[in-house]
């Protein structure tokens, strides 16, 4: 029988994921060349249905990478000449901040212990990062800023450049790209979709950026995948090197489907389920929110706490062909992690909390 993967990537496979496959590959989508018009329409396509699924203004470049990680790296190199600030509250936002050190950025941080959450109010920018590395959704805590806080804090900082992993909460989150520079994310997880692509959603700001420490002599913005080959290869709809063509296609067809449902509606869904969610945790026995604060807890990765080894919970629940993830890192064997993607429907969650209660019981 199938299982239902509640995991916080790689994730269900969104519901249309394989009839779209089969007309990729009907259309020989994989031997196509990154050069020809069909590619060119497929690249354009799918940065039309972004656009309109996340409200991303046309001043931004929706470019491709291998990995969400990869544009990490990316954004140091192509933006920080000397010093990022990251906020830093797991795992994630944690690699965010090593690779500016390991790419001899001075990188500072704020620092809170895993699953705590940042608002605005009490972050301190350094006077002269010239980067703010925010994460929307922490993959390992569970924890989330908010919309507001983020666009809050450009606004205070409005020199700087802010950069904003939404690796797996995209495309929930409202974000402002009016104030937004860079987001990114990775199709895994929210759009259910295999691994294998990086989304870069970047501004010309990021891009003069770029091009200012291009002509640097004593930096580099590295030689692959750099912001103005990348960009110079956008404006026709064109990638430096072979893309990952069929995930870009799939990508495409996948936020058209969303769209259809209507991005609204998909937030809607989103909530909801998360409200069921959240409530089972926080009137369980064996179970509690793993993150205090209530504000601070994504809607799209719901961390837990349980009593029993996490092994046995997944265990129990894998039985009813469902598929919950383990806490991560030091919290496998303590938390639990559900996945809250648009791929999973309320059905799915009712029955899933129905399997948790047996085991509350």
């Amino acid at each position: 029988m199938k299982q239902v993967y509640f995991t916080a990537g790689p994730a269900e496979m969104y519901p249309t994921f394989e009839k779209h496959l089969q007309d990729a590959v009907a259309q020989q989508l994989g031997s196509i060349s990154h050069r020809s018009q069909k590619f060119r329409d497929i690249y354009r396509f799918t940065v039309e249905q972004l656009r309109t699924l996340m409200n991303i203004h046309e001043s931004h470049a929706i470019l491709f990478t291998g990995s969400a990680s990869e544009i990490w790296e990316r954004v140091v190199l192509n933006c920080v000449e000397h010093e990022s600030f990251h906020l830093v509250n797991g795992s994630f936002s944690k690699k965010f901040f090593e690779y500016a050190v390991s790419l001899k950025k001075y990188a500072h941080k704020q620092e809170k212990l895993f699953g705590e959450g940042f608002d605005y109010a009490e972050v301190e920018v350094p006077e002269y990062a010239e980067v703010i590395c925010v994460t929307h959704n922490e993959t390992s805590s569970g924890v989330q800023m908010r919309e507001p806080d983020i666009h809050k804090l450009k606004r205070s900082n409005s020199k700087k450049i802010i950069a904003v992993d939404m690796v797996s909460s995209a495309p929930y989150p409202d974000l402002d790209f009016s104030v937004v520079d860079t987001a990114f994310f990775s199709v895994q997880k929210a759009f259910g979709l295999p691994a294998g692509l990086g989304v870069w959603i970047v501004n010309e700001r990021c891009l003069a950026k770029a091009e200012k420490l291009q002509k640097h002599e004593d930096l580099t913005i590295g030689g692959h995948n750099t912001l103005p080959m990348l960009w110079k290869n956008f404006k026709n709809f064109e990638t430096p090197a072979t893309p990952n063509v069929i995930g870009i296609y799939l990508l495409g067809k996948i936020a058209e489907d969303l769209n259809n449902i209507g991005v609204d509606t998909v937030r809607k869904q989103t909530e909801e389920k998360y409200k069921l969610l959240n409530k089972f945790v926080e009137t369980s026995q064996n179970f509690t929110p793993s993150v205090v604060e209530e504000r601070h807890r994504s809607r799209t990765v719901i961390v837990a706490n349980t009593k029993l080894p996490s092994g046995e919970v997944i265990a129990e629940i894998k039985k009813s062909n469902m598929i919950v993830g383990s806490g991560y890192g030091p919290y496998k064997d303590t938390q639990i992690r559900i996945a809250n993607f648009p791929a999973v429907s309320l059905e799915q969650v009712e029955t899933l909390i129905q399997v948790l209660k047996k085991i509350d019981d």
